[in-house]
């Protein structure tokens, strides 16, 4: 093969184009290929590795690109060609690794995550979090690529929320972002979390126990709340959300369509409950006398509990600021009767599975959780008519411990 001769930049610019496209080489496969239109382009011959197969890649135009970038370009390329990769699709990965880079940003990343997240809570809790991530951490974060953000900068960030003592909300934005970097490492666009221990640059927000009476306490309360002149409709809700155990905003929103009177069930549906999973509630004789009761008052309305305009619930509120007028007040709020259940019924020796399952605690364990869809309800049947007639016995002042809760574990 004759020995080419390198080019200059004098020959390189006053290269003419002629009536079709010819070539000049430098050498070692890199040419200037000139057009007729006069348009000058940066060509590398070369084998692809393996299949040996002859192509070429383009460097870019001249002027754009001169003689010494395209030697330098050249020399890149021949140095994947020895070990083996072909210099074409390497810079087909690396523009597309770019782009990546652009698409993929913490706030894109996050808005695909919260797709998924949506289907596993309620509506107003994923919006909860899509605000605080919008507030706190787009502004600064949102446009970076996720693979560019790191633990540092982004303790930085939260640290503003921190000083302001609002330690809860940074314990939550640390989880948020560590839920979306894993799943950015599930659907393969980062390699690597770089936020997977932020939460231990915090403080831990120290647990408060919602206020709540001892099971000793009941007859007091039943006594305040039967003498009280609150409204009948919030009475009927504060004895509704004792004997069903449920949270105050699923009492509030009970509706008389959820109610299944031949099989004396309520079936509240998933999107009212907090864990987005419907809950059945096995109704005891106690619980279908309160539906009896208020019929008269609410039956017009789709609520069970309506508000004084009969086309809304109730305000989720209504039960707090009615043991509030109980005398109450940083003792007992409305979730506070749940925890009064739990401890009665445990004390009472039931199967915590069983009591779990009455207070729509959801078991991490799928396998169980089948079970107790499937065979709890009886056996809570069970547990919610004791509740009941307890509470129907400490209306009458007293409150006696009894042995049925122990026979219901053996159920």
């Amino acid at each position: 093969m004759a020995k080419v001769t390198p080019l200059t930049n004098t020959e390189v610019k006053q290269a003419k184009p002629k009536d079709t496209a010819y070539k000049l080489s430098d050498g070692s496969g890199l040419q200037l290929r000139v057009r007729p239109n006069g348009t000058k382009t940066w060509l590398l011959d070369y084998l692809k590795p393996f299949t040996k197969k002859r192509t070429s890649l383009s460097f870019g135009s001249y002027p754009d690109i001169s003689l010494a970038d395209a030697r330098k370009m050249r020399q890149e390329s021949k140095d994947l060609l020895a070990q083996n990769i072909d210099p074409k699709s390497y810079r087909e990965e690396q523009e597309q690794a770019k782009t990546n880079q652009l698409n993929d940003t913490l706030e894109n990343v996050a808005a695909s995550w919260l797709k998924i997240y949506k289907t596993k809570v309620k509506a107003k809790t994923a919006d909860n979090c899509w605000n605080s991530l919008k507030t706190y951490i787009f502004p600064k974060l949102g446009k970076r690529a996720i693979t560019s953000i790191r633990a540092k900068e982004t303790i930085d960030i939260i640290q503003v929320v921190a000083d302001k003592g609002s330690l809860e909300l940074v314990s939550k934005l640390c989880q948020r972002l560590n839920a979306i970097m894993t799943f950015a490492l599930n659907t393969g666009v980062a390699e690597t979390n770089p936020l997977a221990g932020i939460k231990k640059a915090f403080e831990t927000p120290t647990v408060t126990n919602l206020p709540t009476i001892q099971p000793d306490e009941l007859p007091e309360l039943l006594t305040r709340l039967n003498n009280s002149n609150i409204k009948l409709i919030t009475r009927h809700l504060i004895y509704w959300q004792l004997h069903t155990m449920v949270r105050s905003s699923e009492a509030a929103g009970a509706k008389w369509e959820e109610i299944n009177f031949k099989d004396n069930l309520w079936v509240i549906p998933a999107e009212r409950m907090k864990m987005n999973r419907q809950h059945t509630v096995p109704l005891t004789t106690q619980a279908l006398t309160i539906l009896n009761d208020i019929k008269p008052l609410s039956g017009a309305s789709e609520y069970i509990f309506p508000a004084d305009q009969l086309s809304r619930q109730i305000n989720k509120e209504a039960a707090n600021k009615a043991l509030r007028k109980l005398g109450y007040k940083n003792k007992l709020v409305a979730h506070g009767l749940r925890s009064l259940a739990s401890t009665t019924l445990n004390e009472q020796a039931f199967n915590p599975d069983v009591i779990e399952a009455a207070l729509a605690h959801v078991d991490k364990n799928e396998v169980r959780r089948a079970y107790n869809r499937a065979e709890y309800l009886e056996r809570r049947r069970v547990l919610m008519e004791w509740w009941s007639q307890h509470i129907e016995q400490a209306k009458t002042g007293r409150v006696e411990t009894s042995t049925q809760g122990l026979k219901v574990v053996g159920i």
